[in-house]
């Protein structure tokens, strides 16, 4: 783990749907909040928006604003949880697409993981990079140009990416590694410098 600045003027933007993984928003949420890093939690609609775990229903989490509310400008970071059903959904809504296209325009850092990888490709974002995810998904990252590997935590530039519950520990470590490069203005550019790739942090 960095050390040095403190993150605690950081804020980070978890967009999901129904139908998300609830430990790939709960593990990496909790990672940051520790950090001192402020998440809020922005979905399609207001109120609350249910988690999963696995195939079956599991808490539901209060939604701190809707995607057509958020203004990318006003965040540091964008977290993707997986899930399918919630991967399939973002995938297509407009809002959803553009914000991760403006974080990533801006060069601050996006974490995605499992079958959170849907919504960069559908937003074009995976052309040239190298990132993981679920197993299923490596065709259409292959498909949209980018290089699928199977590893648990992958760095490229300003994005981390990881493949299943089992190696949140080692996405976390990423994360907060990437947010205080961030803070500190190190962070690499958008395509082509990996590094750390598969080790645990």
């Amino acid at each position: 783990m960095q050390s040095g600045k403190d993150l605690s003027s950081m804020r980070v933007a978890a967009l999901v749907t129904e139908g998300f993984e609830q430990v790939e928003l709960t593990g990496p949420k909790e990672a940051l909040e520790g950090q001192g890093v402020k998440v809020d939690i922005i979905s399609q609609q207001a109120g609350k928006v249910q988690g999963f775990q696995h195939h079956d229903k599991g808490d539901q989490f209060d939604v701190d604003m809707t995607f057509d509310q958020a203004n990318p400008d006003d965040f540091d970071a964008v977290l993707l949880p997986g899930g399918v059903l919630n991967g399939d959904q973002i995938r297509v809504i407009p809002e959803a697409k553009q914000f991760v296209q403006r974080i990533d325009e801006a060069g601050k850092p996006i974490f995605v993981i499992c079958h959170g990888g849907w919504i960069l490709v559908s937003a074009g974002l995976v052309d040239g990079r190298t990132m993981t995810s679920w197993p299923t998904l490596q065709d259409d990252i292959r498909n949209a140009g980018g290089n699928w590997v199977d590893q648990e935590a992958v760095v490229d530039g300003n994005l981390v990416s990881s493949r299943k519950p089992d190696d949140i520990p080692a996405f976390n470590q990423k994360m907060i590694d990437m947010l205080h490069q961030h803070s500190a203005g190190q962070i690499a550019g958008r395509r082509g410098d990996q590094q750390g790739i598969g080790l645990p942090g």
